[in-house]
């Protein structure tokens, strides 16, 4: 029988502190690679401010833009590029030509098994033909409805980031898909928001986004019932899975430091992806190729790109906040899933949405940057996972993402009017 210590009996030797588990190490690498990726998201962010108040203003503004389409293929050219990037709400032809060569390079790097290349279009070899489907989409867009910029701006970018690509992700490669999904995507969502714009946002207050994106949720459905109808168009079946090995060799997974550098690494690399998911790249150096080329064109002339509003620095702040803080908080969705890399989670339905939104509705408040990114990290993945969780077969899970941005920017606007600025 042990006596206490006061006696001058044995001393009981303390319980060993608990090791962390890899759950809570793995937490701990995503918040510190969350956290790296705000930091150099601000650090650029006042870079560009810095360099935008030297701005040797080259080329024209953004006001005039669209008006200039119809008479001036050159001007009309760029408006098509821009449409590329305009989802993230900075037009601009060189940050398309960033966001392309990006692509183009870890599709050449993919090729050649290089790690650093990452994913792209979800590893599924597709990325060709979600480029030309999405493209031939824009295109038509701009054809048929671009005489409508005499009026000033339009919503001819909508088509490049729903019906088209996701056509070819849900029904395979080849031009039966490919022009199916483009003409689909431009005669759905275009139109749609055309109406939506002047009907349902604007009399609310709401700025146009929610209609572009409730366009391609709505459209998105209407092109899906559609494509069941069509005799050409087969869904793919999952690829197969490979054997189990009858005796798996066990794999020590990482643990200590090893295991928190591995997750930090991982959600920067998903950060920054989570810029070119709104495309269907969702590929890191497709994103650094798109950040790089806004951020020439701005500090070139910042009047152009997001709507010469002066506001990309912020905006590109705010988008890495609300990745960031999505990647956090919704860690477990991408360790739980079916893709190669764990699972995924749409935590860039805020980024291409309620964060940019907010930003520009508040003109760039410090309230607008963190409550938007904030309240959209919260909202727009779990109702979008809420959505596309009820949707039928042969629907893409767009639906739900685009309809969870709709919603997400519609209810957080409102809220942010209320704080002060």
């Amino acid at each position: 029988m042990l006596t206490s210590a006061v006696d001058g009996g044995p001393r009981r030797r303390p319980d060993p502190a608990p090791k962390k588990t890899a759950t809570e190490l793995g937490a701990l690498g995503t918040a510190l690679g969350g956290l790296a990726s705000v930091i150099l998201a601000g650090a650029l962010a006042l870079v560009l401010h810095t360099l935008g108040q030297q701005s040797p203003r080259l080329g024209p503004a953004f006001e005039g833009w669209a008006a200039s389409v119809t008479n001036s293929p050159f001007a009309a050219v760029q408006w098509f590029l821009g449409d590329m990037t305009e989802p993230l709400f900075y037009k601009s032809e060189l940050a398309a030509c960033g966001l392309l060569a990006g692509a183009l390079l870890a599709w050449w790097a993919g090729r050649r098994g290089k790690n650093w290349a990452g994913q792209l279009t979800y590893g599924t070899g597709l990325w060709p033909w979600v480029l030309a489907s999405a493209s031939l989409s824009l295109l038509l867009s701009n054809v048929v409805f671009g005489r409508m910029l005499d009026d000033g701006w339009q919503p001819t970018f909508v088509p490049f980031v729903c019906v088209a690509p996701a056509m070819v992700l849900m029904y395979g490669p080849g031009w039966p898909t490919c022009l199916t999904g483009a003409v689909l995507g431009a005669f759905t969502i275009t139109p749609c928001a055309l109406v939506l714009i002047p009907t349902v946002t604007a009399p609310l207050g709401l700025p146009p986004v929610v209609a572009n994106v409730l366009a391609m949720s709505l459209g998105s459905v209407v092109a899906f019932l559609i494509a069941r109808k069509l005799p050409w168009l087969v869904l793919r079946k999952p690829a197969p899975q490979p054997a189990l090995n009858p005796q798996p060799q066990p794999v020590q997974p990482p643990s200590g430091l090893n295991r928190v550098l591995k997750d930090a690494v991982w959600a920067s690399r998903r950060v920054l992806s989570d810029f070119t998911e709104t495309q269907f790249f969702a590929n890191e150096l497709a994103s650094a190729g798109m950040i790089l080329g806004v951020a020439v064109a701005f500090v070139l002339n910042p009047a152009l790109p997001a709507y010469g509003s002066n506001l990309v620095p912020h905006i590109l702040f705010a988008q890495a906040l609300t990745s960031a803080i999505g990647v956090v908080l919704w860690r477990s969705w991408f360790r739980n899933g079916q893709f190669s890399n764990g699972g995924w989670a749409a935590t860039y339905a805020s980024l291409v949405s309620v964060a940019p939104a907010a930003v520009l509705a508040y003109d760039g408040s410090c309230w607008s940057i963190i409550g938007g990114a904030l309240l959209g990290a919260v909202l727009a993945p779990p109702i979008a996972r809420a959505i596309s969780a009820r949707l039928p077969d042969g629907f893409h899970p767009v639906i739900g993402n685009t309809a969870s941005m709709a919603i997400s920017t519609a209810v957080t606007l409102p809220i942010l009017g209320l704080l002060p600025h």
